[in-house]
């Protein structure tokens, strides 16, 4: 069963649209879904909205994202969940834009918030999902890329990917994770 639905990303309004954010962009619809009080607790470098009515918690790392295991592990250790409780969502380059995948566990595949997460809570084994957001030309320009609103031709996309990854949580919170693969893994058009 999952207690904590972990969006990744980095806090401040000049982050807020960027690609990096995508993981507190779900978390936020699916706060709005669950209608989830609206009060912020600020606990284990995080912003964390409870959901008592859903037995959850929704939250958005402080710690920037290359950090967010700092948050991830004061999380689990200070409110006692263990790692295949949480559910990590966040943004990759290797899936193009209107992908989501829902996995079990795995490797950081280069993402330095979920390696981070690696490295503090010494697990691989934890739930996440992954948005995808493709890829620029030329590597030398991930770093901005990421840190960039999408466009104004993946706008429409990229609001739909939220809304379905939104809906994946919920399926998750409902049935679990294993039943949910076959809903959650998708291409959005």
């Amino acid at each position: 069963m999952i207690k904590a639905v972990i969006g990744l990303g980095n806090p401040g309004k000049q982050y807020e649209k960027t690609r990096h954010n995508v993981g507190f962009m779900v978390v936020d619809v699916v706060a709005s879904l669950l209608k989830c009080p609206k009060k912020i607790k600020e606990c284990c470098f995080s912003h964390i909205v409870e959901c008592p009515d859903h037995d959850v918690i929704l939250v958005k790392p402080q710690t920037y994202m290359n950090n967010s295991g700092v948050a991830v592990k004061n999380l689990i250790e200070d409110l006692n969940i263990k790692p295949e409780e949480i559910l990590i969502i966040y943004d990759d380059l290797d899936l193009p834009l209107g992908t989501i995948r829902l996995r079990k566990k795995g490797s950081s595949g280069g993402h330095r918030g979920i390696k981070s997460i690696i490295e503090n809570i010494k697990t691989e084994d934890f739930p996440r999902l992954k948005i995808g957001i493709g890829r620029p030309e030329r590597k030398e320009q991930v770093a901005d890329y990421v840190l960039s609103p999408f466009s104004k031709n993946e706008q429409i996309l990229a609001e739909k990917v939220i809304s379905e990854a939104a809906e994946c949580v919920l399926n998750v919170l409902k049935y679990g994770v294993d039943k949910s693969m076959n809903f959650c893994n998708k291409k959005i058009v």
